[in-house]
């Protein structure tokens, strides 16, 4: 059986305007997209290869460039802190692991003090956070 056709290859000019009316739509979203800011702390990570990671239970603590402290998306005290850790650690059937995201920045004194302020709290494996280094490209062969 043979169905009727009525489709015809298109042999005239194209017209330009719906092409321009998406191309400037398209820059106008590029340019307010680029005018929105990502909520959040910046936090530049230090980079390490071959490090181990958490197995068990696991809370996070970032650390920006000023020292300030951030335990659930929120600015924390240490002492308000220390008594949330507490509480977690105490809540948990597992020992639980804090993961210290801290930027490169930050001091060794206060990624101590962090650390002995979560040993306070009961928690005893501390590891910190980092970034994976990029891939080397391969030797060339001889």
């Amino acid at each position: 059986m043979r169905f009727p056709r009525q489709a015809r290859v298109f042999s005239g000019r194209l017209d330009a305007a719906p092409f321009a009316g998406v191309f400037f739509s398209l820059l106008i979203l590029l340019v307010l997209a680029g005018l929105v800011r990502t909520p959040g702390v910046r936090v530049e990570l230090p980079l390490a290869a071959g490090l181990p990671g958490t197995q068990g239970p696991a809370l996070a603590v970032a650390l920006d460039p000023a020292g300030r402290l951030y335990f659930e998306n929120q600015l924390i005290a240490p002492k308000l802190l220390r008594e949330r850790l507490t509480a977690a650690a105490g809540k948990s059937a597992e020992p639980l692991t804090l993961v210290i995201q801290a930027d490169r920045a930050v001091s060794y004194e206060t990624l101590l003090g962090v650390t002995l302020l979560a040993r306070e709290s009961g928690i005893q494996q501390i590891h910190l956070a980092t970034l994976p280094r990029p891939l080397e490209a391969p030797a060339p062969a001889p």
